[in-house]
């Protein structure tokens, strides 16, 4: 364990951690097979805003709230979106990172910016275009775009134009931007595409965002890759080259599972935010979204949320506790099991009072979860939230 003096830049470190929930992981969600429905889930945007300040409160560090369009459309156009600000700020948040939709419309059904149908490709841009003017009127840094887009058989469309297509709706998207706006571009595996993905990998976002500029960065979602591949090799060749913009946290057994963060294999979690602070990512100018993207399928969606945030405090707790020096010194004289015992004194150290004196700190609950149950919030949100159409995929 650190000398108190070095706990001391640990907490400070810790108190300006911020963690961006997502808008959709308060509503209901599902697999391809069934989507099940749970009492008190929010109808409107507006209730899925007082639930993430629901989390905010108890953890302390959760204070933006990543939009999905059109799932949280609102009327009224740019004067709308700045009410719904005011609402989030009153709430004790803020409006985040804007997340475009071009993969549940019909006309997508062959893909949307490389749909070889040019008034499709027009569709889609329309459409990412109306995000960033959403921006605009929210305030929102970032703009995340994932595209569903890619074939299903060999011969169905050339690989090389749609990489064409892709590159040239970036850059119109890309040459919309304001002032301190940024484009942050995911990639994902597979699905729905199941020959070819457009954006399949870290590298093809990299050498996009590449040739876009410096306001264009990768997103890493922790579920978008192959079995066994080393994520904190990604985060860190990312952030060597100042191109990682943002994670999307979650957990993965087989595939993109959107379990909790830090469910299915918490060391790798601690694994990648040590990465991301030997690579200066935890710095309060490194500009790093560190968002949630999960789907609470079968569990309750506010505790569920709560306990990720927990998770991600807790795995940068310890990466934040590594003796750099002594892992260092091990590294230059080829301690092989001497560094990897650095590491794994970190990862085993207790940091859940260390997190519970600094969100007591903040005005918060030392225990969250403990502190959700009592509130109350549950039971109110069940009992009030009667009538209405849920919101859920699509809505």
């Amino acid at each position: 364990m650190p000398e108190p003096a070095d706990l001391t830049a640990v907490e400070d470190v810790l108190r300006g951690q911020r963690i961006e929930t997502p808008s959709w992981a308060y509503a209901n969600s599902g697999t391809r097979f069934k989507v099940f429905a749970q009492p008190g889930v929010p109808r409107t945007v507006r209730e899925k805003l007082d639930d993430a300040a629901r989390v905010h409160r108890h953890t302390g560090v959760a204070p933006l709230v990543a939009l999905h369009i059109p799932w949280d459309r609102v009327e009224g156009g740019a004067e709308g979106w700045a009410r719904l600000a005011a609402y989030a700020r009153e709430q004790g948040v803020r409006l985040g990172t804007v997340n475009a939709n071009v993969f549940q419309d019909d006309a997508y059904r062959l893909g949307s910016v490389t749909n070889p149908d040019p008034a499709v490709r027009r569709k889609a841009l329309d459409h990412l275009r109306e995000c960033v003017e959403i921006m605009d009127a929210t305030g929102s840094r970032d703009l995340k775009l994932w595209f569903a887009d890619g074939t299903n058989y060999p011969g169905q469309d050339s690989l090389r134009a749609r990489q064409d297509r892709l590159a040239e709706a970036l850059t119109e998207v890309y040459e919309r931007l304001g002032t301190g706006q940024r484009l942050i571009l995911e990639y994902k595996l597979f699905e729905p595409a199941f020959y070819a993905t457009d954006v399949p990998d870290w590298g093809t976002a990299y050498a996009h965002c590449l040739r876009l500029g410096d306001r264009a960065q990768v997103c890493v979602d922790t579920g978008h890759h192959a079995p066994g591949t080393n994520i904190e090799f990604i985060v860190a060749f990312l952030l060597r080259e100042g191109k990682l913009g943002a994670f999307d946290f979650n957990s993965r057994f087989y595939a993109d599972d959107d379990l909790m963060a830090g469910a299915a294999d918490p060391f790798q979690l601690f694994r990648i935010l040590y990465e991301v602070r030997a690579g200066g990512g935890l710095a309060p100018d490194a500009g790093i979204a560190f968002m949630l993207d999960q789907c609470h399928n079968i569990e309750p969606k506010i505790p569920a949320v709560i306990r990720s945030v927990m998770s991600v405090q807790e795995a940068t707790a310890k990466a934040l506790l590594v003796d750099t020096e002594a892992l260092a010194k091990a590294q230059r004289e080829g301690d092989v099991l001497g560094a990897n015992e650095v590491l794994m004194d970190a990862y085993h150290t207790d940091v859940r009072p260390l997190l519970a004196r600094l969100r007591e700190s903040l005005g918060a609950d030392g225990d969250p979860l403990a502190a959700y149950r009592a509130s109350g919030w549950a039971e109110r949100i069940v009992a009030e939230r009667v009538g209405g159409e849920q919101a859920g995929w699509g809505a």
